[in-house]
């Protein structure tokens, strides 16, 4: 290989490396969080967002659950990789106490989320998520962002762009292997949080 085709198969890696990475207006670098140590986790900020129906759907709602809650948009192709991974863990765990729940950040709402979900036959709830949701989680910048939840509604890990699906599967293992009683004071914060 010439120095010439050389020199543009590595620009071409290199570009696919940062489009695969994250889609945000600012480089992102990938950041595939191990689970926390439980006393190391924070409450995940709960939400008021609608879903395709037309229902409030609330973190808290999923009080005793493990939830993959995904940031992600129509456009971002790192998002259109993670998300049949994400459609086959719903399926494998739903019987174990365990969803996913989709935040689309599309602009344009539900007028393309919806054909997209039709599309790619999503099998877990989406509702479409704003900017207060966002900052609620510190500021989501890259899309995908991925937070793994424990029963107590506590965040476990954080996945900032594309991450391995072995990571996500690993950790949602992990966690579903916690079977600890949730108490009351273990809820996701219910109090509206105000952006930073």
């Amino acid at each position: 290989m010439s120095l010439p085709r050389l020199s543009a198969a590595v620009a071409t890696a290199l570009l696919l490396g940062y489009v695969v990475a994250g889609c945000s207006s600012t480089p992102s670098s990938v950041n595939a969080a191990s689970v926390k140590p439980d006393k190391d986790r924070k409450p995940a900020p709960d939400f008021a967002l609608k879903d395709a129906d037309g229902k409030v759907v609330h973190l808290a709602d999923y009080k005793g659950k493990v939830v993959l809650l995904d940031f992600w948009a129509t456009w971002c192709g790192p998002c259109k990789i993670e998300i049949p991974w994400f459609m086959e863990m719903q399926r494998k765990n739903k019987d174990k106490g365990f969803e996913v729940l989709g935040v689309a950040m599309d602009d344009e709402g539900w007028e393309v989320v919806k054909p997209f979900a039709a599309q790619m036959a999503v099998n877990y709830r989406l509702v479409i998520g704003n900017d207060t949701t966002a900052q609620a989680y510190g500021g989501v910048d890259a899309l995908p962002t991925t937070f793994l939840i424990d029963r107590a509604g506590k965040i476990a890990a954080v996945h900032v762009g594309l991450a391995s699906k072995r990571d996500f599967e690993d950790g949602i293992q992990q966690l579903l292997q916690n079977t600890a009683p949730v108490t009351s004071g273990d809820a996701p914060v219910r109090a509206a949080v105000s952006p930073k």
